[in-house]
C-alpha cells in the first residue's frame, strides 16, 4: 500500500484545490498497479505530489535506474552542445568519432541527428553482442560489451537502411552518440553529462555509477538483482536518480518553468519541438529525443525504461504544466498494467 505526500517547492504556487483530487488518482493508481517499491511523482504547475510505499518520504527515497529513460538525458545534452555553438546536429557522427577512418558510406552518412532519432539504420544492438551476452542474459547481458567495442562496431557497420529513411529503435546508436559526444568535446561522457546537464539542473542526486542508495531490482519471483552494469551502452541506459530529481528535470521541459540559464531555452524548445511520424496513421510523432503523443489537453512527451529488474516511466505535458515519473523494482510484463496506468494518468486523469 502507498501514502500520498503533499511537497511544496520554494517556487511553487499557492495550494489549489485540485491537490487532493490528484493525491486521490495517485493512490487509486497506485493500488492497481502490483508492483514492489511503486513511487508516482506528480508536479501540476510546481506544485509536487508523490505516492510512496513504505512510508518513505521523498527525500528519502532511493535512486532508481531509468533504464532507456535514460535517453532524454542524452539528447538534452546534444541539444545544449548544438545550442552552445560547439556541435551541429547535421555533424557526421564518425568523422567525430574516428576522424580519417575508412567507413561504409551509409555510416559516413549517419548524423548527430540520426543517431538520438533512431534514424540511422542501425539495429537495436550491434550483431557480436548477442554470442557473448546469452549466458548472462537475465544478470549482466551489457557488462562484458565495452566503450571500445560498441565504438568498433559503429565503424565496422553496414546500416540496414539508408540514414534517415526509416525509425528503428536503437539501444546500439543512442550509445554510439555519446561516445562521440565525449570524442568530440575531449571529455568523458560522465564529466560531461554532469557539466553541461546534472549540475547546472541542480541534480545532485543523480549518478551514472551504482552505489549504496540505489534501488535493489527484482526478478518476477521476488529476487533481487544486482545492480545495472550498462557496459559500453551508458549513453542509452545508465542514468539512476531519485523522484525529486527526476521531477526537477522533467520540470524544466515545461514552457512555463523558469528558463534555467544552462541548459538554454533553445536546448529545450529543441528537445519539444516534433522531428518525425511514425505509427498508424502517423498520428504518433517524435522530438528529439521524447516521444510525443496527442491527448484532448494538448500533446504529451514521455520515455519509458526497462532494467533487469525496474520499470520506469517519464512524462510531461507542456499545455498544462503537468509532469509525471514513476518508477517500481520490478521488470514488468507488456501484459501488466504499469506503463498503461501511469500513461493514462498523464495524458486523461491529471
Amino acid at each position: 500500500m502507498t501514502a500520498p505526500h503533499e511537497v511544496r517547492p520554494a517556487r511553487a504556487d499557492p495550494v489549489s484545490r485540485g491537490d487532493g483530487e490528484r493525491a486521490r488518482l495517485l493512490a487509486d493508481a497506485a493500488r492497481t498497479i502490483d508492483a514492489p517499491d511503486l513511487v508516482i511523482a506528480v508536479s501540476h504547475r510546481g506544485r509536487r505530489t508523490y505516492s510512496l510505499g513504505g512510508g518513505v518520504r521523498p527525500d528519502e527515497a532511493p535512486r532508481y535506474e531509468l533504464g532507456s529513460a535514460s535517453k532524454p538525458f542524452t539528447g538534452l545534452l546534444l541539444a545544449a552542445l548544438v545550442a552552445a555553438g560547439r556541435l551541429r546536429y547535421e555533424d557526421p557522427a564518425a568523422e567525430l568519432l574516428a576522424p580519417g577512418h575508412p567507413v561504409h558510406p551509409s555510416v559516413r552518412a549517419i548524423t548527430l541527428r540520426h543517431l538520438i532519432t533512431h534514424t540511422s539504420g542501425l539495429p537495436a544492438l550491434p550483431a557480436d553482442f548477442y554470442p557473448q551476452a546469452l549466458p548472462r542474459w537475465s544478470t549482466a547481458p551489457y557488462s562484458r560489451y565495452p566503450a571500445d567495442r560498441v565504438v568498433r562496431a559503429f565503424l565496422r557497420a553496414r546500416p540496414r537502411h539508408r540514414p534517415g529513411t526509416r525509425w528503428h529503435y536503437s539501444n546500439f546508436a543512442v550509445s554510439v552518440l555519446g561516445h562521440t559526444l565525449a570524442a568530440a568535446t575531449g571529455t568523458p561522457w560522465e564529466s560531461l553529462l554532469r557539466t553541461e546537464v546534472l549540475d547546472p539542473l541542480g541534480l545532485h542526486d543523480t549518478r551514472l555509477r551504482p552505489s549504496p542508495l540505489d534501488a535493489v531490482g527484482h526478478r518476477r519471483d521476488g529476487r533481487p538483482l544486482p545492480a545495472l552494469d550498462t557496459g559500453g551502452f551508458d549513453a542509452a541506459g545508465a542514468v539512476r536518480a531519485t523522484p525529486p530529481d527526476l521531477l526537477t528535470f522533467l520540470e524544466a521541459h515545461l514552457p512555463a518553468a523558469p528558463a534555467p540559464t544552462h541548459p538554454s531555452a533553445a536546448a529545450f524548445a529543441d528537445v519539444r519541438q516534433p522531428l518525425l511520424r511514425r505509427g498508424l496513421g502517423h498520428a504518433h510523432t517524435h522530438t528529439l529525443t521524447w516521444f510525443r503523443h496527442p491527448s484532448a489537453r494538448g500533446p504529451v512527451c514521455f520515455h519509458a525504461g526497462a532494467t533487469l529488474g525496474q520499470q520506469m516511466f517519464l512524462g510531461f505535458r507542456p499545455d498544462t504544466g503537468t509532469a509525471v515519473a514513476a518508477m517500481c523494482t520490478r521488470r514488468v510484463h507488456r501484459t501488466d498494467p504499469f506503463i498503461p496506468t501511469v500513461h493514462e494518468l498523464l495524458t486523461e486523469k491529471l
